[in-house]
C-alpha cells in the first residue's frame, strides 16, 4: 500500500481546492487536518458556498472525512423575510420534476427551512432538499421528511442494492458490505475516492423500501 498523504499536504491541498472553485471565497474559510478528518470554520453569506466549501474538501485525495463548522450570516442587503424564502421554497419544490411537492411541506424561521412530510423514497426525501437549499437567504436545512415504510424483505432490497452496484464499472461491489434492517440500510467496506462514496450513496437512495442509510465507507485511494 503507497503512503498516505500527510495532513499539511491534505491541508494546502484543500486550501489550492478552495481557491480554484469559483463558488467560494478561499479567505473566509479555514482548514486544519487531523489524521486526514478536514474541519473547515468561519462565515460566508450563503448555505450554498458553505455547501460547496465543503464538496471542495472532499475532492481532494487523502481527505477520508470534513467536518464543516462553517457559519452562515446572510447580509441585510440580500435577506429576504422568512415569507420570501418560504414562498421561493415552494415554487422550488414545484417546479422541481422529481419532487413530490405535494406531499411536502416547509417551514421557515430565520432563514431556516425545515422540511416534513411523507414520500415513498429516499432518493425523493434527497432531492427536496437539494432543490432548495441555493435559494436566497437560506441559512441551513432540516430534513425531517418520512420515508413510508414498505413491506419489501429485507433480502430483497439487498439484493437489488447489489445488482445496482455490480453495475456501476467505477466500483468493485465486492469491497462494500451491505446490512438491511427495518428499511435500515449500513454500508461498510472501502471505496477510493468521495465521488465513488457519493455514487455508492445515491444508488442506494434509488432502491424501494430503503428508509436511512448508515454510512460507514471507509475512503482509501490505495485499495
Amino acid at each position: 500500500m503507497k503512503p498516505t498523504r500527510s495532513d499539511a499536504q491534505i491541508q494546502q491541498g484543500v486550501l489550492q481546492e478552495l481557491k480554484w472553485d469559483s463558488r467560494v471565497d478561499e479567505s473566509e474559510i479555514g482548514v486544519s487536518v487531523t489524521d486526514g478528518v478536514v474541519t473547515l470554520t468561519g462565515t460566508v453569506g450563503n448555505y450554498a458556498r458553505k455547501l460547496a466549501g465543503q464538496e471542495a474538501a472532499h475532492r481532494v485525495a487523502g481527505v477520508l472525512d470534513v467536518a464543516n463548522d462553517i457559519q452562515v450570516r446572510v447580509f441585510d442587503s440580500a435577506n429576504p423575510s422568512d415569507t420570501e424564502i418560504a414562498q421561493a421554497v415552494r415554487r422550488a419544490l414545484e417546479w422541481d420534476v422529481w419532487v413530490p411537492d405535494e406531499r411536502i411541506l416547509s417551514t421557515v424561521s430565520n432563514g431556516w427551512v425545515t422540511l416534513e412530510g411523507t414520500v415513498d423514497l429516499l432518493r425523493e426525501c434527497e432531492d427536496a432538499e437539494r432543490a432548495i437549499r441555493h435559494l436566497t437567504g437560506v441559512r441551513g436545512v432540516t430534513n425531517k421528511i418520512f420515508i413510508a415504510p414498505s413491506h419489501i424483505k429485507p433480502e430483497n432490497i439487498r439484493e437489488v442494492i447489489e445488482q445496482a452496484l455490480e453495475r456501476r464499472a467505477e466500483r468493485e461491489a465486492s469491497h462494500i458490505q451491505i446490512g438491511v434492517k427495518d428499511g435500515e440500510v449500513t454500508l461498510t467496506g472501502r471505496v477510493r475516492s468521495w465521488e465513488e462514496k457519493r455514487a455508492v450513496m445515491g444508488a442506494v437512495a434509488h432502491a424501494r423500501g430503503v428508509c436511512e442509510v448508515k454510512d460507514r465507507l471507509v475512503i482509501n485511494p490505495y485499495m
